[in-house]
């Protein structure tokens, strides 16, 4: 019997509700408000191991997700119409798609403003120069203005890999050392 490729679910999921938030927030006209409210519970989710665990455990009831979803909101100061949109998520036992909920959130309103965003990982942070130069030169390629979503993983040793709807550039050092090693391997 075949497992069923659960990245497609969430992605499928994660494109409903992120389409139906951008519905909703572009009858209020409030797209830039929720975004920035999503990019708020983002940051939460990249420093929180605990709020990681709550979100994407299947342990935890829907009623503890939701009085857990609401606390974290509040005190980050999420309401309105995205609070709401948490705690539907979590009573409808989808959390564990928040996180391609709110990439494709970023998507969507993007491509509203005739953008494109480009998901970078780099080894270490970027200065506002190479943010820029690295903007400029993806939208060489794409013919549109660029939003850069940097995440910092330094495990990559150096470089960056660089994500633009279904392309992926992959300049990392850890990349280069592995194709090298494996190079090496069957030479030998």
């Amino acid at each position: 019997m075949p497992v069923a490729d659960t990245s497609q679910l969430i992605s499928g999921v994660a494109e409903r509700y992120a389409s139906s938030l951008f519905e909703l927030a572009l009858e209020a006209g409030s797209i830039d408000a929720v975004g920035a409210d999503l990019d708020r519970f983002q940051a939460m989710m990249d420093e929180s191991e605990d709020l990681r665990r709550l979100i994407q455990s299947p342990v935890f009831s829907a009623e503890e997700q939701v009085r857990a979803i609401s606390a974290v909101a509040d005190k980050a100061g999420i309401r309105g119409m995205v609070a709401n949109f948490l705690r539907v998520v979590a009573s409808n036992r989808r959390l564990f798609a928040l996180p391609g909920m709110i990439r494709a959130f970023r998507q969507i309103a993007a491509a509203h403003r005739g953008e494109v965003t480009a998901e970078v990982t780099s080894a270490h942070a970027l200065t506002p120069a190479q943010e820029q130069e690295l903007k400029s030169a993806l939208k060489g390629v794409t013919g549109k203005d660029v939003v850069v979503a940097v995440k910092v993983d330094a495990s990559l040793l150096g470089g960056l890999i660089v994500k633009v709807g279904s392309r992926q550039i992959d300049t990392s050092l850890r990349t280069k050392l592995s194709t090298l090693k494996l190079a090496l391997k069957e030479v030998g």
